[in-house]
């Protein structure tokens, strides 16, 4: 930050002491709305509608073989590269054959990352960039694998935020909304899948009752 913004921000916060800017909370609706248990099949829901795969397991470390197991099926190629995220270090990534954990390349066929929320009123995820997470891990490679910790799954986009700031975190430097894999229908209305990002989404939800 410039020390001529600095300055400005100091005479505002001087000529206004104690100020605080009230926000009214937006309206939620109804889909954004209920308990664990319905919010988590909504989620389910709206990842089938927005043509994802995804599945369920019982705890961090079969994680992993539900990343194997998946990629299987689909026969996907080429190296795997996953986030630093600490959410991945208890889910035996390191079983995973050609997996590293890094920042992805060209080079890279599938990612694999953590989310900060599952949303239940769309099926969308929240993920975020860092240090430890590379924005291009959610963008790069053609096939891209999730993690969602299971407790994390929110009514709401307004939930989802509050999740994110809890405990007076800073702000991420960039904060995205996923929801199905990339497409596009801009040009003469034909729908093209895969054109911002990846072309395959699988989300593994970590049903564990706890976060990691």
């Amino acid at each position: 930050m410039s020390a001529a913004r600095d300055d400005i921000l100091a005479r505002i916060r001087a000529a206004n002491p104690g100020a605080a800017v009230g926000v009214a909370p937006g309206l939620v609706p109804a889909r954004g709305k209920g308990g664990a248990a319905e919010l988590r099949q909504r989620f389910y829901g709206g990842l089938d509608v927005a043509g994802v795969s995804h599945a369920t397991v019982t705890g961090w470390s079969e994680v992993a073989g539900e990343i194997e197991r998946f990629l299987r099926e689909l026969g996907a190629p080429g190296p795997i590269v996953a986030s630093k995220d600490p959410m991945l270090d208890p889910c035996g990534l390191d079983r995973v054959e050609g997996l590293r954990r890094g920042v992805p390349d060209a080079g890279d066929a599938v990612s694999v990352t953590g989310t900060v929320a599952g949303i239940a009123e769309t099926g969308t995820l929240m993920v975020r960039s860092g240090p430890d997470i590379a924005n291009a891990a959610h963008f790069l490679t053609d096939t891209h694998v999730a993690v969602v910790d299971a407790v994390r799954i929110v009514g709401a986009y307004e939930d989802a935020f509050a999740l994110l700031r809890a405990g007076g975190a800073a702000m991420p430097r960039n904060v995205t909304l996923v929801t199905g894999p990339s497409r596009s229908s801009d040009i003469e209305r034909i729908l093209q899948i895969g054109v911002h990002g990846p072309r395959t989404l699988h989300v593994v939800v970590c049903d564990a009752g706890r976060a990691p």
